[in-house]
């Protein structure tokens, strides 16, 4: 019998990791890319004490009360305000006209992370007037991240960063006008969140719930495997109305999908698409 390499014995667990939350909870990771995935699930492995990937396995199996910090571990809620301003920039100057047409309209943030993006939006929507005409379902699979979405709050050393990215994103006002500050932390106008919906949705494993004129999925994708980026793109496409706009992150591309026919690049610069439709307004 010949030994395996510990690498290739992780790979093992980490398979049979991967089919055990599948079967007792029902998360799909098998489409995630394996490289970042394993480093994950070593981490989380880590962070429990555990000596083995294999000893991961048998807590996530019998112990309910671990699968929220377990997945909060195994996904990436990393995002700011405003990230990326030339996005925002780019929505307010391309997609707000048209969506203004609308008497009202859906937008889906989906993996939402902690929902600085989502708040983002709101204020991008309210100083455009628009915001009353919206929807917002922000969504994500880590119920730990959208605790803190649906809180609000975030550290104060991050105030200037966030202030920065909104002045040049086009803002009109002062980023200040939309928090409170205290106890070195900031706290944002509980107005944004009245046309917020925070929901639990699995990207690999969930389906339609809505018809979105706007779908942003920012930096999400590059952890996916290219079939299971065509699964979550079939899933936008079903998802979006007729000439309704996609907005990925800038490092993530249609070129390589299946799905690339189906969509029309609005921007050289940033990965925004929408939908083709001969019927797109």
């Amino acid at each position: 019998m010949s030994s395996l390499h510990p690498s290739d014995l992780q790979d093992i667990e980490v398979r049979l990791f991967v089919q055990a939350m599948q079967l007792r909870y029902g998360y799909d990771f098998s489409g995630y890319s394996p490289a970042s995935f394993k480093r994950r699930v070593r981490g989380a492995t880590e962070h429990f004490g555990l000596a083995t990937i294999s000893q991961l396995t048998e807590r996530a199996l019998h112990d309910e009360t671990l699968l929220t910090q377990l997945i909060a571990r195994l996904s990436v809620p990393v995002t700011e305000m405003f990230r990326n301003p030339e996005v925002f920039q780019q929505l307010r100057e391309d997609v707000l006209p048209w969506l203004s047409s609308f008497p009202q309209f859906n937008i889906w943030q989906a993996g939402c992370a902690s929902g600085e993006e989502v708040y983002s939006l709101a204020i991008l929507l309210e100083e455009a007037g628009l915001y009353d005409r919206a929807l917002i379902y922000a969504t994500d699979f880590n119920e730990h991240a959208l605790d803190r979405a649906r809180e609000g709050i975030y550290a104060a050393r991050e105030a200037r960063l966030f202030s920065e990215n909104y002045q040049r994103a086009g803002g009109s006002g002062s980023l200040s006008d939309y928090y409170v500050a205290g106890y070195d932390h900031i706290k944002l106008d509980a107005r944004l969140k009245r046309n917020i919906s925070f929901a639990n949705h699995n990207l690999t494993a969930d389906g339609v719930f809505c018809e979105a004129h706007l779908i942003l999925c920012r930096n999400v994708l590059i952890y996916f495997s290219d079939s299971l980026k065509d699964r979550v793109l079939t899933l936008f496409r079903d998802s979006l109305a007729r000439g309704g706009y996609l907005c990925l992150g800038n490092k993530e591309s249609l070129i390589l999908s299946t799905l690339a026919d189906e969509f029309k690049p609005v921007s050289s610069g940033h990965a925004f698409y929408r939908l083709r439709s001969t019927n797109a307004v």
